[in-house]
Parts: C-alpha cells; sequence; structure tokens
C-alpha cells in the first residue's frame, strides 16, 4: 500500500525525508527516525532486521518507516544512503556500536599512513618541482579555499608569504569571490584546494580562473575529477573509519609544496625570511 508520505519523484535527501516526516511519526518510528538522524550510514551497513534490532523496534516498523520516507523499498533505500555516503555529510560514517569506531580512535595512525602512502605514490614528483617554480616565478600567487579547505589556503599562505614577494589568501570574512577572480591576471598562479564537502558553484569558479589566463593548480580530495584548465592537479587520499575526514596527507601536501618552493626561491628566498625575521625580533614579536 502507497503512504501518503510516498513520493516517487522525491529526490530529496535522505536526512531531509527523515527530518520532514518525523513529527507524523508513531513512538517507535520516531525513535528509528532519531536513530538515523545521528547515524544515518547504518541504514546502508545493515539489513532490516538487523537496524530493528539496534534500535529495539520491529521490522515491521522499519518497513513502515521506509515507506514514509518515500522509498518503495528497504533496498532502495539503503542504496540512497550508500550513494549519499560517497558526497555527502560525515554523519553517514558515524557508528553506533563503539567498536565500529575502533579503527579511528586506534593510535598506530593506520589510517593516516594509508592516506599518506596512497596520496604519494598516486603523485608525480616533478609536478610538484614544477608547481614550486610555477610559486617563485608568478607575477602573485592567489590561493583560494571555503569551508576546511581554507585551512589549509592559510597554511600555504602563512608559510609563502616569508617568501613571495605577492601572494593572497581569498576569500575572507564577508568578501565575494568576484572581488578577487576579477583581479587575478595572465601569469599568475592560483592554487585551489576543494576538498570534500565542496561548495555549491565549485567549477564555475574554477572556469572563471581559467579564464583569466592564470596557472591553476588543484588540491582536492580523492574523489574530485580533474579540471580540464588544470595545469596541476594533486589528489589527497583523506579517507576514514571515524566521523571525521582525515586530512594528514592534504598537510603533507602542503608542506612538501611550501618547503620546495622555499628551496626554489634560492637566495632572494632566504634574503626575505632573515629580513621578516629581524624586523619581528626589532618589534619584539617573539619570546
Amino acid at each position: 500500500m502507497k503512504s501518503e508520505f510516498q513520493n516517487p519523484a522525491d529526490d530529496a535527501p535522505f536526512l531531509t525525508r527523515v527530518q520532514r516526516v518525523l513529527p507524523q511519526l508513531s513512538p517507535a518510528e520516531r525513535r528509528l527516525g532519531e536513530f538515523l538522524l545521528d547515524f544515518p550510514g547504518e541504514l546502508g551497513s545493515y539489513d532490516a532486521q538487523e537496524l530493528a534490532r539496534l534500535c529495539d523496534v520491529s521490522k515491521a516498523t522499519v518497513s513502515r518507516f521506509i515507506r514514509k520516507l518515500g522509498f518503495a523499498s528497504y533496498d532502495q533505500a539503503k542504496k540512497a544512503v550508500r550513494d549519499e555516503r560517497q558526497t555527502g555529510s560525515r554523519v553517514f560514517f558515524a557508528h553506533a556500536e563503539p567498536e565500529a569506531n575502533a579503527a579511528a580512535l586506534a593510535l598506530d595512525m593506520r589510517e593516516d599512513k594509508d592516506n599518506l602512502d596512497w596520496t604519494f605514490a598516486n603523485l608525480d614528483p616533478s609536478e610538484l618541482e614544477a608547481l614550486a617554480a610555477a610559486v617563485v616565478d608568478s607575477r602573485k600567487v592567489w590561493i583560494t579555499g571555503q569551508r576546511i579547505s581554507q585551512s589549509f589556503a592559510h597554511y600555504i599562505y602563512w608559510q609563502l608569504t616569508k617568501i613571495v614577494g605577492e601572494v593572497a589568501v581569498f576569500p575572507q570574512g564577508g568578501e565575494t569571490l568576484g572581488e578577487h577572480v576579477a583581479r587575478i591576471e595572465e601569469g599568475d598562479l592560483v592554487i585551489a584546494i576543494t576538498l570534500r564537502r565542496r561548495i555549491a558553484g565549485t567549477r564555475q569558479l574554477l572556469d572563471s580562473i581559467a579564464e583569466s589566463g592564470a596557472r591553476l593548480a588543484l588540491i582536492s580530495d580523492e574523489t574530485m575529477a580533474r579540471h580540464p584548465a588544470a595545469r596541476w592537479h594533486f589528489p589527497c587520499r583523506i579517507h576514514s573509519d571515524g566521523p571525521q575526514f582525515n586530512h594528514a596527507a592534504v598537510l603533507a601536501l602542503c608542506h612538501q609544496i611550501v618547503v620546495r618552493a622555499t628551496l626554489k626561491a634560492g637566495r632572494t628566498g632566504r634574503d626575505r625570511l632573515r629580513r621578516v625575521d629581524a624586523v619581528n625580533e626589532k618589534l619584539a614579536q617573539y619570546e
């Protein structure tokens, strides 16, 4: 029987569906719904009987709940959750059972090592060298990143500003992208950091940068396809079994870029770095 909540054309995200029907659910269904708001990925990991056990409800309750979300079957809902796990929120990776989080809590740093190994096995060292040379040779270096990506953009900026004359990170608080992209010129270098979850309009931003004639370098997670205008693209594996992405490989890659650029800068870079330190010492910036 078709539920009054069911909509075959519904393409809303899984969590949106759950939040939408929650006020109309029975107590048992609501308990299941609240559980899946916290641990939506579990629907993709367990069959209906196992999910019912986790939530202390009946299998029939699970079936009714799935129909109210607008899915024709549990398998259809399971596939939708698995698909959304590939590009959706990290909440899809959270586990209800403590032992499932053991890998993320392990102190042997296995995830870090695996991500580092994958990332550096899949890049060409000569590409890193070429990017480092471009950092030094460009009229101006622009670094862009939003959400978590901005943290790494700032890391690269603070390292390069000590050796490169013209470097900027954007956007800053309250600024629009256009205020910066409009000033990018041919002969500039743009390092764009585009990690999951990427903001809407990322493709359009990269297209606009490409139209400026500037050279474009991408640092992304492993799921992003190469932009056709990117001179360099460095995918970083950020896989984690826990509820947060693991960015160890991203930071390591950023470090490699700034170290190689510092060496490429040679005496000019070292002189600039010494002047920066000398001024900071004079101004008593350090203890």
